[in-house]
């Protein structure tokens, strides 16, 4: 049986790779007057500054860690991110994608730093392959870099679904594009990674995820597209799964007043968990162990365009995620009200305020697992 696993995850893995070479490819426009030199370069960067103030006493502003000798640090300036990437077009629909983020210097860098590492090449709108570092189609984060989320950072969940092999920064291939179902546009991505994270040796085991998605834009003027996205694979001898439903819909209320709303909810077995736990006080069952969680965010954005500034945004995002809902369920209830400044083009400067309110279902001292409420100021500028 293993080996019979063994050859269909290798072939598998093959059909990502030459899938492509059976599409009818991209064509060449004969009548081209000028010569497009190669290779190409387009240079990206962010920086993410905050100021943290925690309104909690005795809990760490950035780790969210809970001290009961009430020796933490409730106040502190912080640089969040400080990316920068590199696009190198080699020929038409081929590049290649470098992108590190030199914040993650400040901590223990070991698997960290170096965030996208991966080559693509588009044959045409259907079909495109890529392979290396990057993050899976898995939902709606997993498509929005961290410089323009309407929050000011990912969900709870995105986090843990990263740390169990579906989401964030994973080393494997994919393939992806898009077609119309009649007039229904569809987008899709199927997606085959080691699971364990970004700047790793090797995988851990033998054992692979293969992730999909497909995105159907129902209203191209509303932005209403649904998402539909699972997950399976093996870690360990272990069999796991993921599934997730997202949804976005604009509403232009007036010439300058737009409501952009995200729905997103997701499931999947809490492996990471489980295998973080010591064999002794864990069930022998990894199935009791599964993590949900739903998060809405509504963003009021008001496209003033006075001089410099471009919009004022107002958000507030709710969030109730469970990494463990069957056993030892301590649900994680999040509110993050926000207000933001734009200043330039797609996010080129950007100031926001606001707050985020945790709140468990009953708290863990010594852990972050504990009621918190934060105070958050953060700039950000990035070049595009």
């Amino acid at each position: 049986m293993n080996f019979l696993n063994k050859f269909f995850s290798k072939k598998i893995v093959l059909l990502i790779f030459l899938l492509p070479f059976f599409s009818n490819g991209q064509t060449t426009d004969s009548n081209a007057q000028t010569e497009i030199k190669y290779p190409q370069f387009k240079v990206q960067g962010l920086f993410q500054g905050r100021y943290l103030s925690g309104f909690t006493h005795g809990i760490d502003a950035t780790t969210g860690l809970q001290h009961s000798n009430d020796d933490a640090v409730e106040d502190t300036f912080d640089i969040k991110r400080m990316r920068l990437g590199l696009t190198t077009k080699l020929s038409e629909g081929f590049d290649i994608v470098i992108l590190a983020n030199f914040a993650d210097f400040k901590s223990d860098p070991k698997n960290k730093v170096l965030e996208n590492a991966f080559a693509r090449y588009i044959f045409s709108k259907n079909i495109g392959v890529m392979a290396g570092q990057f993050r899976p189609a898995f939902g709606i984060e997993e498509l929005n870099p961290a410089d323009i989320l309407r929050s000011f950072d990912y969900s709870n969940q995105y986090t843990e679904f990263g740390n169990n092999g579906w989401a964030s920064f994973q080393i494997g291939a994919s393939v992806f594009g898009s077609f119309n179902l009649g007039k229904l546009p569809v987008s899709y991505a199927f997606s085959a990674v080691n699971g364990n994270g970004r700047n790793q040796v090797s995988d851990k085991d033998d054992g692979k995820q293969y992730s999909s998605r497909l995105a159907f834009e129902l209203d191209k003027k509303h932005n209403v597209n649904f998402g539909v996205n699972g997950g399976i694979g093996e870690v360990l001898n272990n069999k796991v799964f993921a599934v997730a439903l997202d949804l976005t819909a604009d509403f232009k209320l007036t010439d300058k007043l737009i409501l952009q709303t995200q729905l997103e909810a997701k499931q999947g077995i809490n492996h990471y968990l489980y295998y973080s736990l010591a064999a002794d006080s864990r069930t022998g069952n990894i199935n009791d162990y599964e993590m949900r969680g739903a998060y809405f965010l509504p963003n009021l954005r008001y496209e003033i365009k006075y001089q410099k500034l471009t919009a004022i945004e107002f958000s507030c995002r709710y969030e109730y995620f469970d990494r463990s809902f069957k056993i030892n369920s301590n649900a994680r209830q999040t509110y993050t009200p926000m207000a933001g400044l734009e200043f330039g083009k797609g996010y080129t400067g950007r100031i926001e305020m606001g707050m985020q309110f945790d709140n468990y279902k009953r708290n863990i001292a010594n852990t972050t697992a504990y009621d918190n409420n934060l105070f958050i100021i953060q700039f950000q500028g990035r070049f595009f």
